[in-house]
């Protein structure tokens, strides 16, 4: 039996409409009054009920920031663009909005300051990731030198680089002569992932490459790692990673916790790339796209944390 497509078409559009009216209906009336009554019955704000009910980490800042996103407050709205040293002024503000008694509930204030630190921690480290990200690599700037330059020590200790634009970068993945021309998409933001992959984890590090140079299952370890931190990147732009920061960072996240998470990256990708056993670099992307996947289903669990951890070698 064959389903009319023009009335798929008329039923899946009227069902999107009327989620529509419901949501309208409930974020402008029903929401309200359900607070309200809620407030009247517990004596608990919202935000004092969502700190009461979950335990730390992303179930709890997740739902923090919805309210907060969701308050006719302007206060409240204002709570999710704030910068650290103004917080505890407005954390001073909320409380006298929401007319919470803090004798009656002493673990709220430092509940909720723990979750506005890790929402808007995670904005301004992204506002970083961007910064860097844009810093063109620059063959005048003597920091970047030296930094590339470590990585080729870090990565092959055993061997000298012969000259500064050479074919042996090819070695460690690089396409040309010349890195820099690689780094053209991530900027600084890829170097700094692979130098700072490569400083705090340098067996760890050299045993990838050592699989990136395998015969048959090789790859352009720094082009692969470079494409790593797109995905990261892609992952911080669009809020994918907040549950995974706000389950593994008390406070306020910092850049070297977006470092950490490429190395978990760096190295996962590392393992599922052996275990698939691709055919050829060819299969590349679609073996990309999977790993993506894949780290983006574990980011929609709950209880997310994506910690690098490895494997003991038998």
């Amino acid at each position: 039996m064959h389903t009319n497509p023009i009335h798929h078409f008329r039923a899946t559009r009227l069902l999107r409409m009327l989620g529509y009216i419901w949501q309208c209906f409930y974020s402008s009336c029903l929401r309200f009054w359900l607070k309200w009554f809620l407030r009247l019955v517990t004596g608990r704000c919202e935000l004092q009920r969502i700190c009461a009910r979950c335990k730390a980490g992303a179930l709890r800042t997740a739902q923090i920031e919805h309210s907060l996103k969701s308050s006719k407050s302007k206060v409240l709205r204002a709570a999710l663009s704030l910068k650290e040293n103004g917080l505890d002024e407005h954390l001073a503000q909320i409380i006298q909005e929401k007319r919470v008694k803090e004798q009656k509930d002493p673990t709220f204030k430092a509940n909720l300051r723990q979750c506005l630190l890790q929402i808007n921690g995670y904005s301004e480290l992204f506002e970083a990731v961007e910064e860097l990200r844009k810093q063109v690599f620059d063959s005048e700037n003597k920091e970047h030198e030296n930094m590339l330059l470590k990585l080729w020590d870090l990565l092959m200790p055993s061997v000298k680089l012969e000259s500064r634009i050479t074919k042996q970068w090819g070695n460690i993945g690089f396409q040309g002569d010349d890195p820099k021309t690689d780094f053209r998409g991530m900027g600084m933001l890829g170097l700094t992932n692979l130098l700072f992959f490569s400083e705090n984890h340098t067996d760890v590090a050299r045993q990838v490459l050592s699989h990136a140079s395998h015969p048959r299952l090789g790859y352009s370890y720094a082009i692969v790692g470079i494409n790593l931190t797109e995905m990261a990147y892609s992952l911080m732009k669009s809020d994918a990673l907040k549950p995974h920061f706000y389950n593994t960072v008390s406070g306020k996240p910092q850049m070297k916790h977006f470092h950490h998470f490429y190395c978990y990256l760096a190295y996962e990708f590392d393992k599922f790339w052996l275990e698939e056993e691709p055919e050829s670099i060819m299969e590349f992307n679609r073996y990309r796209e999977k790993f993506h996947d894949k780290v983006k289903g574990q980011l929609q669990m709950p209880e997310v944390t994506l910690i690098m951890t490895v494997d003991q070698e038998k």
